[in-house]
């Protein structure tokens, strides 16, 4: 690490903390030649591989939107969209992986969307699963009949 003072390579750790949400570390750092102190951030980087094979950086905020969107004009509280992002970046970065297929992130919103909300569940379906006709919609819905009819409500 280049000190930003001097731009010298040679710096040493003299302290070291864990983020609150465990994914990155801050570090406090000396410069070994004009022994000024500065700190640096590192965060585990996620990759997600798209279907089409590209590699973008995971971003919670993506989640967010897109759950959002599935939502919109439903009565759906703000913070449980917020809940379900924060419960998929745990799931995906428990993995320990370095890199993770975009189906399974989606596959992992899902569940938790469809616990608080069916249409908003079906309208993600409809994206992630690439629904291209009126049968893959009445199959999807005979789904959810089913588990709502082996599930006993709440």
């Amino acid at each position: 690490m280049h000190c930003p003072f001097c731009n010298t390579p040679e710096s040493r750790v003299v302290d070291t903390r864990i983020s609150e949400d465990g994914y990155s570390i801050r570090r406090r750092r000396l410069c070994e030649n004009c022994e000024r102190r500065f700190s640096t951030n590192e965060i585990v980087q996620l990759c997600v591989v798209k279907r089409d094979g590209n590699l973008q950086s995971f971003k919670k905020a993506k989640i967010l939107n897109g759950i959002a969107k599935a939502a919109q004009g439903r009565q759906i509280d703000s913070q449980d969209l917020k809940k379900i992002a924060d419960e998929v970046e745990d799931k995906v970065r428990s993995q320990g992986l370095s890199q993770i297929d975009s189906y399974e992130i989606g596959h992992a919103v899902l569940e938790p969307l469809r616990k608080i909300d069916e249409i908003a569940y079906l309208r993600y379906a409809s994206v992630y699963k690439g629904f291209k006709s009126l049968d893959d919609y009445i199959k999807e819905i005979k789904k959810l009949t089913n588990l709502k009819h082996k599930t006993p409500n709440k």
